[in-house]
């Protein structure tokens, strides 16, 4: 299985003024993406996707505010809260070696170094010495892996697996 070929950036999550700018939460660690004159998928929450061109770009506090062509008012705006915005990941900047981006390792299955599964990534947070992994487990439980090379051994992304050998008591 390949990797998904698109990557999530942005949320669209409300509208602002009357010229049909959207405020959207940004899950790019920078707003270069953005930048006008680039195009994005918008993907509503139907599944239904359409490419539209950022005209014009603008921070807000930790959000941001984008005006889509095609978009020329509020109340064509109004329909975009909840869409999704993607981009090809070969628009994104290079990764460093054994860095990945949020997107590939979320929904990735999780074994042990003895082969057994262990769950599903749900989600990652964010901390200031090294990123969690919070995977839901088979049993419906939910445990935090470190995203640690002594934890995480392996990352598959064709095979969508992370190999992980879990210290005593995790």
């Amino acid at each position: 299985m390949n990797p998904d070929p698109f990557v999530a950036i942005g949320k669209i999550v409300g509208v602002h003024g009357i010229k049909g700018y959207v405020k959207i939460h940004c899950e790019a660690d920078s707003f270069s993406v953005f930048a006008p004159g680039h195009a994005v998928i918008v993907r509503d929450s139907k599944g239904e996707s359409r490419v539209m061109e950022i005209v014009d770009a603008k921070p807000q506090g930790r959000a941001l505010l984008l005006l889509l062509k095609g978009v020329p008012d509020r109340s064509t705006a109004e329909k975009l809260p909840g869409s999704d915005l993607l981009v090809e990941k070969t628009r994104l900047p290079e990764l460093e070696p054994d860095t990945y981006y949020w997107a590939d390792i979320v929904g990735m299955s999780v074994v042990s170094v003895d082969g057994h599964r262990i769950g599903t990534v749900a989600s990652l947070i964010e901390t200031g010495s090294n990123d969690v992994y919070v995977v839901q487990t088979t049993d419906g439980g939910e445990i935090l892996i470190p995203a640690i090379s002594s934890v995480v051994l392996e990352i598959d992304l064709n095979r969508k697996i992370m190999r992980v050998n879990l210290p005593e008591g995790l």
